[in-house]
């Protein structure tokens, strides 16, 4: 049901009514691809059903090894040659499907892989066991799957790990290609090849030697990622760059075992305060780095602002959202802010709290760090700069355990770690082939303009196929915002599955 401001609610009804009050002939118009995406949309939750009901740790091979099985039988299906490219660990999973007359070929990006599951967090038997949800009284209250085969509301959710990132895009895009099949002679603008990542919740360290590898297999004109959320407008939506990422972790030191805080508070130091000092020295009070060349290389040009001002953000919204006063300093605006580095504590441990606290003086107290990365930075300067204001604070900076000499000789004794390689940060020209080309097929085909964005805050791994394969990338979000993407009760709103297929229908017929 669809509820609209007077509170009516109108049932849409199965795919063989709007078939018959739409016929094929005219179908090309966005209210037609409505139609005829909104037709398929039961057979699709029905497919979307049994993929999420297998498990996708990516931690567990065999787990992945069932979930490219059914990967490989869906695409053969739609008459996709498949091939699995073997890596030094997670493979990845290839389709492609040419068309005749089609100039131009579409690296498709997709995961299959999800985050690992508590289940005692999920308000579900099990999370790899999908259900179907309403609104009751303002809580998500389970319905029968059986609903759909009388019509179904829209704003229905199906709750289950991964519907929304990633397997639900993956089937919306299989629903379009139904559709090009029966109502479309089998014809489309562009060929298709889908490259689907079975570890990308885990890094895809695998990436970058297997695109090197598997390079002319992988050969396309454009890359389009499906990952990720439109924006809260519900408007189609075309982002045109990713952050990257790389990891920091710290460790201050104290005593060497935690002591009685009555015997040695005011004597032993404590590496908590220790660590409160250290990254209390990074950001001012408003949320800016203060270390000095943090900030080197952004230069927000009026063009470049008159893009970033015009995503329909409402601060009020976000800060409602998200529970805030007011944000940090570091940009204007949410978009404009998006445009830095970003300097996060994703982490702090020292000693026990809650019904297991002691009155100690800890041992250690270790922070987790992350920095998001923009086009115009290079990580391992970043990363030495953090480093190196540490140091100008008076610690001691090693990379390992300190030895016992050191202990006794050394005060605000600093661990640091640079964690893992860095994930690469992208961005593509909003005026180029690809932008123009996306935003009129998205525009013609959904009926809507849609919302243009420079740089999303999160990050994915393709920065290794733009720069082996020379390609542009874009992403095209598909799924609802609220969804829970990584957390308990992950989510995908039923209008947003269609709204997919209608997405992937514009881009292959426009």
């Amino acid at each position: 049901m669809q509820i609209n401001s007077t509170g009516m609610k109108k049932i849409y009804l199965t795919g063989a009514i709007f078939l018959i009050l739409f016929p094929p002939a005219c179908a090309q118009d966005a209210a037609q691809l409505k139609s005829l995406s909104t037709g398929m949309t039961i057979e699709g939750i029905t497919e979307l059903v049994s993929f999420l009901s297998l498990p996708n740790d990516a931690l567990v091979r065999e787990d992945i090894k069932k979930n490219v099985e059914w990967l490989t039988a869906a695409f053969r299906k739609r008459r996709f040659t498949t091939e699995i490219l073997e890596t030094y660990n997670t493979p990845l999973f290839l389709a492609e499907r040419k068309f005749e007359g089609a100039e131009r070929t579409v690296l498709f990006y997709m995961h299959f892989d999800g985050q690992g599951v508590d289940p005692s967090k999920w308000y579900q038997d099990d999370p790899y066991k999908p259900v179907l949800k309403e609104i009751q009284n303002d809580e998500w209250i389970t319905i029968p799957w059986d609903n759909m085969n009388r019509g179904f509301d829209p704003e229905w959710r199906i709750f289950g790990r991964s519907s929304s990132d990633d397997k639900g895009p993956i089937i919306m895009f299989l629903n379009a290609v139904d559709i090009i099949d029966s109502e479309f002679g089998g014809k489309s603008q562009i060929n298709l090849k889908v490259i689907l990542d079975g570890e990308e919740e885990k890094g895809s360290q695998q990436l970058p030697p297997a695109v090197e590898k598997y390079r002319d297999k992988l050969l396309a004109h454009f890359m389009i990622i499906n990952d990720g959320p439109i924006h809260v407008t519900g408007r189609p939506t075309i982002v045109f760059g990713g952050r990257g990422l790389v990891g920091i972790n710290l460790t201050v030191y104290g005593p060497r075992t935690a002591q009685h805080s009555g015997h040695y508070g005011n004597y032993a130091p404590n590496p908590a305060f220790m660590m409160s000092h250290i990254l209390a020295s990074m950001k001012d009070r408003e949320g800016r780095v203060v270390i000095p060349g943090f900030y080197d290389g952004i230069n927000i040009d009026d063009e470049t602002l008159a893009i970033l001002r015009g995503v329909p953000d409402d601060p009020v919204t976000i800060n409602e959202v998200i529970g805030i006063s007011e944000p940090e300093k570091v940009g204007r605006f949410y978009q404009e802010s998006l445009q830095y580095p970003s300097l996060n504590v994703r982490g702090l441990q020292s000693a026990w709290i809650g019904s297991q606290v002691r009155t100690i003086v800890p041992d250690i107290a270790v922070a987790a760090i992350d920095i998001r990365l923009v086009p115009e930075v290079d990580p391992d300067r970043l990363v030495r700069l953090v480093r190196e204001h540490i140091g100008a604070q008076g610690c001691y900076v090693i990379d390992r355990e300190p030895t016992e000499e050191e202990r006794l000789t050394r005060s605000w004794i600093v661990r640091f770690e640079s964690a893992g390689s860095a994930r690469l940060p992208f961005r593509t020209e909003i005026n180029s082939e690809i932008g123009n080309w996306l935003t009129t097929a998205i525009s013609t085909g959904t009926g809507e303009e849609p919302v243009v964005v420079r740089i999303m805050g999160g990050t994915v791994p393709i920065a290794p196929f733009i720069s082996a394969l020379d390609i542009p990338a874009v992403l095209v979000p598909l799924v609802n915002p609220d969804n829970n993407q990584h957390g308990p009760n992950e989510n995908l709103r039923i209008w947003n599955f269609t709204n997919g297929v209608q997405t992937f229908l514009s881009i292959m017929l426009f």
